[in-house]
């Protein structure tokens, strides 16, 4: 029985494995794509309907204008990849919440917030561009079903999702809001892992290029973000690289989004 308990979640983990898109990294999925943005979208509407959403304003339609563009560079850049169905059910939709949090997060099935604390960092429609793209890339690489599945096994022992919801209605729901970086947690499962983080960079990169945003600018976004950081937080507490890290690794990656951006580079 020992052996049993040890062997399942590398079973579980085999026998339930996709692959994010692009980088091709294996990635646990336990949950149905149905059901996961069936659940994405009522954790989004319950979040609006509990925060005071801005719309009319020249920023809430900076917001929508940049969110679009996202799109549909997305879109162009799956459909080059012959990977269109992952975006199947996708209901695209962004909102900017009046909230001083420096903060942003995009839910599977393109549910994306802005908060109102960012705008002063993003200063302008491309260094908006870098967050709004970084964010959506972890909706699209399906960063929050692998989390998702992840605390379905870790916390109730690999139920599939209808189960979970059926039986552990509220604990799911709260689970979700974490796999979704709507919450935070420090521990073993963070939000986002710093590998997902990378990915997130390199493919917002893409999206923000391919969307005619120049991605250099992601340099002194990050830039303006490690100064608000008065208390540098030690990186293996944070869900994210240290501001160091990912700048360096930006600039690792800003060639190849640069290709994006001056239409040199083709799709592969």
């Amino acid at each position: 029985m020992k052996t049993l308990v040890v062997l399942l979640p590398c079973l579980i983990t085999f026998l339930y494995c996709s692959s994010v898109p692009v980088t091709g990294r294996k990635q646990l999925d336990l949950v149905p794509q149905s059901q996961l943005l069936a659940l994405s979208a009522e954790q989004y509407k319950q979040f609006l309907d509990s925060s005071k959403v801005i719309k009319g304003t020249p920023e809430a339609q900076m917001v929508e204008r940049v969110a679009g563009n996202i799109e549909l560079a997305v879109k162009k850049y799956f459909d080059y990849q012959k990977m269109s169905s992952r975006l199947d059910g996708y209901s695209w939709e962004s909102n900017l919440i009046e909230d001083s949090s420096a903060n942003a997060f995009a839910m599977p099935g393109g549910k994306t917030v802005i908060f109102t604390g960012i705008l002063p960092l993003t200063e302008n429609e491309t260094g908006l561009a870098v967050v709004m793209g970084h964010e959506i890339a972890h909706a699209v690489a399906n960063h929050g079903s692998e989390r998702m599945s992840q605390l379905l096994l870790v916390q109730l022992g690999g139920m599939v999702l209808s189960d979970a919801l059926n039986k552990q209605p509220e604990i799911t729901r709260q689970l979700a809001m974490v796999a979704f970086g709507v919450g935070t947690q420090v521990g073993v499962l963070l939000p986002y892992s710093r590998l997902q983080e990378a990915e997130a960079d390199r493919l917002g990169l893409i999206f923000m290029a391919m969307a005619g945003y120049d991605p250099r600018a992601a340099i002194p976004f990050w830039q303006r973000m490690s100064q608000r950081d008065r208390v540098n937080i030690p990186e293996f507490l944070s869900t994210h690289p240290s501001n160091d890290a990912r700048i360096n690794n930006i600039s690792n990656q800003l060639p190849e989004a640069m290709g994006y951006f001056k239409g040199r580079k083709e799709m592969q």
